[in-house]
């Protein structure tokens, strides 16, 4: 046979048996050069002013190509251990490592670039698309049109022949360092051989699952008032994650094993097919590949994590706009109210008014603070707060000598929480007001300007609020004490509302200290929030797509490898579906484990912060988790379909 129809025999079968590596190379390659076009698109620098894009872009790639060149090289190294016995037979056919280094060099070439043309190909084919996602999520009024760069595919062939040219290398050092005798014996030692479980073997399993339960608790305490500044949150943080991931390798490493051989004892040993399909191999075989494991856990634990916080910001935007600004339009001076009203009324826009006057004071809250996080600028005697009469709040009925509490940002609630009942005193300028504290109402009363993004507003009775306005500390006012808010009474009527409102906006800085649309402040969330979640979620779908592969890879392994056991099986008169019983169950396992426990760890560190990110946390997680899980759950059904054919193959 000549050495043209020998690499082209190859080649075949390399195609027949690694589909999905191919699937995941034009997937990787189209992904990176769909973000790489995007880069030198033009139309990103006409958007340029929504979205600040060029240095997301670049870190994107620079991820994209270190999630990719990790997993081909990975994704290499286990296809040359499987034909480390046809290396070996070449050898003792009388051809050298260089010859043999060649032919695999053209067989990779052939293959690589193909899938790279083609993934190009597909990449510039979807570049519209993944512009028209880019435009949807960042709320940017712009068209997508398909545009081919040269800088892109200049840019994507250099990175793609770089990652080729490592892969070569690789090969040839290991072909290299392998003699004919350890080729043939490479793909039984790849895995750890069956034994009896040791004793140190179950205490690291017992102590690894410690520390992944010791990581969830101190990550529930983590902003709960027990960490009282912030070197300690930091370095609690710290240990936390060396919990988290060490308890992962630990788990993987002797957890699961140690768990297996409970059932398996308390069963007597006497398994049935299903269980011996199932458990006793994952007893043996996840230990082996426990840190590759652990990093797959770690990195989906970090992009699911990722995904939901800005998922979770986004999600949240129109309600952290009503939040800061309380009503539809927020203006601080008379004039700019009136202009703005009158271009309303000009168009026929009907609305709603309402005028709080605002003083700033000192209060004495030491009382009412459950808890001062150390290293916050503030005193919690003298802590400058709005205040507001009852008479501008609707449906607020405040008592002489006592106040309410309103639009406690839930951030600060968290590092500032606050008790239900106390003392609290509004420091005059020479006097003081003592004052009952009775509780925390939810709505909003007036806009940031006034509460420094966050801080509670105090609602007094009108009485105690004219005391204050006599006695008031000119020292800490802001320059207006007036909140203008304005509500459409038709929601359809906003939009032409808001845009009335950005034409007067330099009319509005001439007078008006603050400013500000709910509609805006909404919008400009989802266009930076936007940006990051659509490249978390490519950068995550990358990932899950190579991880997937590589678990895959390691199935088609272990079924090579079992496929004598198979035989043995259908010889003693198992059917099909007897064994393909067990497979299912070991393919939940096998997938399952890393998904539930990289689910249970960004659950942990989405609940430990959420609300530094937004104010919805369940809708959001949910959603970002259940997608993740049915994508991820598409490579244990393909790896269930490989068996089925080692199963067919086995007679």
């Amino acid at each position: 046979m000549s050495i043209q129809k020998l690499i082209l025999r190859n080649l075949r079968n390399n195609l027949k048996n690694y589909y999905l590596y191919v699937f995941a190379l034009i997937f990787s390659v189209a992904l990176y050069f769909a973000f790489v076009t995007l880069q030198f698109d033009p139309a990103m620098n006409e958007a340029e002013s929504s979205v600040k894009g060029a240095a997301f872009f670049r870190t994107a790639s620079i991820g994209l190509i270190v999630i990719v060149g990790v997993f081909l090289l990975y994704a290499n190294h286990i296809f040359i251990k499987r034909r480390s016995k046809e290396i070996g037979l070449f050898q003792l056919i009388g051809m050298t490592r260089n010859r043999i280094s060649c032919i695999l060099s053209v067989e990779n070439f052939i293959m690589y670039f193909g899938s790279t043309i083609i993934g190009t190909f597909l990449g510039f084919s979807a570049s519209k698309f993944i512009m028209m996602i880019l435009y949807k999520v960042t709320q940017v009024n712009e068209t997508a049109s398909l545009h081919f760069s040269w800088a892109a595919l200049i840019q994507t062939l250099i990175v793609f022949t770089l990652i080729y040219v490592l892969i070569m290398f690789t090969n040839y050092l290991y072909i290299r360092k392998q003699s004919i005798l350890s080729l043939f014996r490479v793909q039984s030692s790849t895995e750890n051989q069956v034994k009896k479980m040791s004793v140190f073997e179950m205490v690291i399993g017992v102590v690894g699952i410690l520390f992944i339960i010791s990581g969830y608790y101190l990550s529930s305490k983590l902003f709960g008032g027990d960490f009282t500044s912030i070197t300690e949150i930091f370095l609690a943080m710290v240990i936390i994650l060396g919990l988290v991931i060490l308890g992962t390798y630990l788990f993987y490493k002797g957890s699961v094993s140690f768990i297996m051989n409970l059932i398996r004892k308390q069963k007597g040993g006497y398994l049935n097919i299903n269980e011996v399909l199932s458990l006793s191999s994952l007893m043996f075989r996840m230990k082996s590949n426990a840190l590759l494991l652990t990093i797959i856990t770690a990195v989906s634990a970090l992009a699911i994590g990722l995904l939901s916080l800005t998922y979770i910001t986004y999600y949240s935007a129109e309600k952290t706009a009503e939040n800061y600004v309380s009503s539809d339009f927020a203006l601080t001076n008379q004039d700019s109210g009136s202009q703005f009203k009158a271009a309303l009324d000009a168009e026929n826009i009907a609305y709603s008014e309402r005028t709080v006057d605002v003083i700033q004071a000192e209060l004495n809250v030491k009382d009412i603070l459950d808890v001062q996080l150390e290293g916050l600028n503030f005193d919690p005697n003298k802590m400058t707060l709005p205040i507001v009469s009852d008479q501008d709040v609707k449906d607020v009925n405040v008592s002489p000598g006592e106040t309410y509490l309103a639009g406690y940002a839930n951030m600060l609630q968290n590092f500032m929480p606050l008790h239900d009942r106390g003392e609290v005193e509004i420091i005059g300028k020479e006097s003081q007001i003592p004052l009952k504290y009775q509780g925390m109402l939810d709505e909003p009363i007036i806009s940031s300007y006034f509460t420094n993004g966050g801080l509670p507003v105090v609602v007094v009775d009108e009485s105690d609020f004219k005391q204050l306005q006599e006695d008031r500390n000119e020292g800490i006012q802001k320059s207006s004490s007036i909140f203008i808010g304005v509500d459409i009474s038709n929601h359809g009527d906003i939009k032409q509302a808001n845009e009335i409102f950005n034409d007067m906006e330099e009319k509005f800085m001439e007078r008006s200290p603050h400013f500000a649309s709910q509609l805006n402040t909404s919008m400009n969330q989802k266009q930076n929030m936007g940006l990051s979640m659509f490249i978390v979620g490519f950068l995550g779908l990358t990932f899950l797509i190579t991880s997937g592969c590589i678990l895959y890879f390691k199935q088609m392994d272990q079924g090579e490898e079992e496929k004598p056991s198979y035989t043995i099986l259908r010889k003693l008169g198992f059917t099909r579906k007897d064994l393909l019983r067990g497979i299912k169950t070991k393919q939940l396992f096998n997938f399952g484990i890393p998904l539930v426990i990289g689910l249970l760890h960004s659950y942990f560190a989405v609940k430990s912060g959420w609300f530094l990110f937004g104010t919805e946390l369940w809708t959001p997680m949910l959603m970002v988790m259940g997608l993740y899980t049915v994508l991820y759950s598409i490579f244990g059904l393909l790896s269930v379909q490989y068996y089925k054919k080692v199963i067919k193959e086995a007679l």
